[in-house]
């Protein structure tokens, strides 16, 4: 089993995990009553004992999804506010008025279906990704070790833990091998944990150093967060902007839309003493445009068609408004290692130290590679230089032997009897910065060896450190091979530590870093490379590529505890070098304490807390289980150049509403208005439903739809309401005016059989070309795709006024010339005052 570990310098190496999420704000009880220690079972349960739990229900079944079921998808597209006053309006067109009059009905029905359809593709492509990246944890049964389903772990199984592991049910620890947890995600408590055999576990927590197993004791629902893992791992609609500004908008609407509605009803069914039929008709057509009904529509479909986008290109986006979030980032915080780098490293060069031996140097090596079952990333490079002919054997928390991973015991290395023994191993913990091992020589002597990070390990002053800053300038990674004087778990074992050998590592970078950090760059987006590493090393790489500020480099050891001071140091530098956990979520603090939307990206067990706390939190999917889940989006492809499409779709996303908004909300503010001008003038309702569907129709909704999943890389800006209602509530005014006067002069201009219908087209002409206009500046800036969108949007209009069958139908039809020209002559003044105004808000206020 490939397992998730921390090197020697703070950083991670790749391992499977598991895309849930956890919600690492909610509040829980730490004291969680365990059932009494199982005996221990060393080998795990039989095929047998399995099958008899299975059979008995004892299965971890918690049902875990990544988006919401197809009824909650339906439910929530259907049983909407504004569906159900449409509904009701359309019930009672469907008996007052003809069929034309009840198309605004058949519309809703259409988008809602689009709707459901989008979120469905959606929720497939994420549940296809939520399977793909599922990790399997590592349960022993018969006596050897196997990858399972994490649904398929039953009461009294044995699961085996390394670091970066998540503990995903509750349990009892039956072997332990200097295992750290960390339960800062249940508990709130960042300091890791020491269990021993018989202490608990809980589900949720974490394994930040060394390894073991547990038994499972609780699973499916009563384990500890089982509940808080399914709610979180659902397609979740957490805080956004976008959709709180346009919860925001309707909540005004609704309080407009009623007291008008109300008024309208009583002129139109009261005050004017008209056929009741068709006075019904004209008050429903003008509450029908007040609901921008397909606003919410055109955002859950822009938002899923994002997921769908995203889900191609291998990005799991556990929380939609992710996507949005991302790209009203301007700092990104990237860990070196698995983002900058790949996980894989080689040696290049092992120098000797105080006349050391080589030959010497290099079995130590080799007995080193040997003491750890699960190898970080350094530790791999240095076995892969330097492989084991054997396996060790490692001491047990009881004293007895450990098998390694795979279960079996493996004989002293060499397999003859000069060999070395391993007697005693300590794993890589990131506050130490160094793992380290006590072997039994050949000859009989007795030796405690320290393996990290040597400005830890050497006392400041050495005169090794200049030569290793000279191998970290180029980019180098360093560690230092020191004997140790006493025990391994002595307090203070670096202390006095004789320098043996340096190693020499070289990471390899990935291709397509480079241009990744390019493209931040070019948005205004700042880049900040915090790394466990050492800062000049980090730099030396940020460099190769192409980091601009690579060589402000600051080691965290010297950062300033004060919240401010951490903040301006920050800001002022680009490369961290030597930070630990606590660190990283401080750092990302005082940037948002700044004003900052900060991203963060990891992959490791260290990152997990700054991950939790950043805007938005970004994992690798070959990340252990632990940063994988509390990120809001998992690169599944492990590639940190898919983080520029995933901006991209933010801003795709954020720009595009914004303009479609302004359209739906202009007909809003004109639909408000000219009903209360009605009122107040106590004149017939100008429209009926049919015409208001065929504006809609022609000037927002097959527009809308187009522009908003159209590409944008317009930056994302705040204040989305605020921005929405300076253009349209200057544009609906303007329409509602316009169509207004054109209707009053058509009113004194007809007369006899007929007049309504001549006044109402007028009215509609004007209207049209107002709305019109104001859909040709949103479509800015033009494209030839966007110029045939709103030219196609014409002819259509032009078809129904000429097409004798569509002038029937629609009940428009122009007659004489005077007043058709006049209601041109008032749109395109409209037109002019439109642009005015629109280019005075963008001067006053910015786009």
């Amino acid at each position: 089993m490939t397992q998730r570990a921390l090197d020697s310098s703070g950083e991670q190496t790749p391992g499977p995990s598991r895309p849930t999420m956890i919600d690492a704000g909610a509040e829980l009880d730490p004291v969680h009553p365990m059932e009494p220690p199982p005996a221990r079972r060393p080998d795990g349960l039989s095929t047998a004992e399995v099958a008899e739990r299975v059979a008995r229900g004892e299965v971890n079944d918690v049902p875990v999804r990544s988006s919401r079921s197809i009824t909650e998808i339906v439910r929530a597209n259907v049983f909407t506010r504004f569906n159900l006053i449409i509904g009701v309006l359309w019930v009672i067109m469907l008996f007052v008025a003809p069929i034309q009059d009840s198309l605004f009905g058949f519309v809703i029905v259409a988008n809602t279906g689009i709707g459901i359809i989008q979120e469905w593709r959606a929720k497939k492509t994420l549940d296809s990704l939520a399977v793909i990246g599922e990790a399997k944890p590592t349960v022993r049964r018969d006596g050897t070790a196997a990858e399972i389903s994490t649904s398929e772990i039953v009461l009294g199984d044995l699961v085996e833990l390394g670091p970066g592991d998540k503990v995903v049910v509750d349990g009892t620890v039956s072997e332990a091998d200097s295992l750290e947890i960390d339960e800062s995600l249940l508990t709130g408590e960042a300091d890791p944990v020491i269990k021993r055999a018989g202490d608990p576990v809980m589900s949720g927590s974490f394994v930040v150093a060394g390894g073991g197993a547990f038994t499972a004791t609780k699973v499916g629902r009563e384990a500890y967060a089982a509940q808080l893992a399914e709610e979180a791992s659902r397609f979740t609609l957490v805080h956004s902007e976008l959709r709180s500004g346009i919860s925001t908008i309707l909540k005004y609407v609704t309080w407009m839309m009623v007291p008008t509605a109300i008024g309208l009803i009583i002129s139109q069914l009261v005050v004017k003493d008209n056929n009741f039929k068709e006075s019904v008709a004209r008050t429903v057509g003008g509450i029908v445009p007040m609901i921008p009904e397909g606003l919410v529509l055109l955002t859950s479909v822009a938002f899923a068609i994002g997921v769908v986008r995203l889900g191609r290109k291998q990005c799991l986006v556990q929380e939609l408004p992710a996507i949005e979030g991302l790209a009203r980032v301007d700092v990104v915080c990237l860990d070196k290692t698995g983002t900058l780098t790949e996980g894989g490293m080689d040696v290049t060069e092992v120098r000797p130290l105080n006349g050391s031996d080589e030959a010497y140097v290099t079995q130590v090596l080799r007995t080193f590679g040997s003491s750890d079952p699960r190898p970080n990333a350094s530790l791999q490079a240095i076995i892969d230089a330097y492989p084991a002919v054997g396996g060790d054997t490692l001491p047990g928390a009881d004293g007895g032997a450990l098998p390694a991973a795979g279960g079996d015991a493996h004989p002293p290395v060499g397999g003859d009897a000069e060999s070395w023994t391993v007697t005693d191993a300590m794993p890589f913990s990131s506050a130490r910065k160094y793992s380290g091992a006590a072997f039994t020589e050949a000859d009989g002597t007795d030796s405690v060896w320290l393996l990290g990070a040597p400005d830890v390990l050497l006392s400041e002053g050495d005169a090794t450190l200049t030569e290793i800053e000279q191998l970290n300038e180029q980019g180098l990674r360093v560690l230092l091979l020191a004997r140790a004087e006493g025990s391994l778990d002595a307090p203070g074992a670096a202390a006095g530590a004789a320098p043996t050998a340096l190693v020499v590592l070289e990471q390899r970078l990935r291709p397509d870093a480079g241009d990744t950090l390019a493209y931040f760059a070019d948005q205004n987006v700042a880049t900040k490379v915090i790394s466990g590493d050492n800062a000049v090393s980090v730099g030396a790489v940020a460099g190769k590529l192409g980091l601009a500020g690579a060589e402000n480099t600051l080691d965290a050891r010297r950062l300033p505890t004060d919240p401010d001071e951490m903040a301006t140091a920050m800001e002022e530098n680009a490369v961290f070098g030597r930070v630990t956990p606590q660190q990283k979520r401080d750092m990302v603090a005082a940037l948002q304490s700044r004003g900052h939307t900060v991203a963060m990206t990891g992959d490791g067990v260290n990152d997990v807390l700054a991950l939790k706390d950043a805007d938005i939190g970004v994992s690798m999917g070959s990340g252990s289980e632990a940063t994988r889940a509390v990120a809001q989006i998992v690169l599944l492809n492990n590639s940190f150049a898919t983080l520029p499409s995933v901006v991209a779709e933010g801003r795709r996303v954020i720009g595009n509403i914004t303009r479609v908004a302004t359209l739906f909300l202009t007909k809003t503010v004109y639909s408000v208005l000219l009903a209360i001008l009605v009122v107040c003038f106590q004149v017939e309702y100008p429209f009926l439903p049919r015409h208001l569907t065929l504006l809609s129709t022609l000037t927002i909704g097959v527009p809308a739809f187009f522009l908003a999943l159209a590409p944008n890389k317009e930056r994302a800006q705040p204040h989305f309401v605020r921005r929405v209602m300076r253009y349209a509530i200057p544009s609906g005014v303007i329409a509602a005016a316009a169509t207004f006067a054109t209707y009053l002069v058509a009113r004194h201009y007809y007369s006899g059989e007929g007049a309504l219908e001549a006044e109402t087209s007028a009215a509609t002409l004007t209207l049209f070309l107002v709305s019109m206009w104001v859909l040709a500046i949103i479509a800015r800036p033009y494209t030839w795709w966007r110029v045939g969108l709103v030219a196609a949007m014409g002819l259509g209009f032009l078809i129904v006024l000429v097409v004798p069958w569509l002038q029937d139908f629609f009940a428009l039809k122009l007659v004489g010339a005077p007043m058709p020209w006049t209601a041109v002559g008032i749109a395109v003044a409209a037109a002019a005052l439109l642009e005015f105004t629109w280019r005075w808000v963008g001067r006053r206020f910015g786009m």
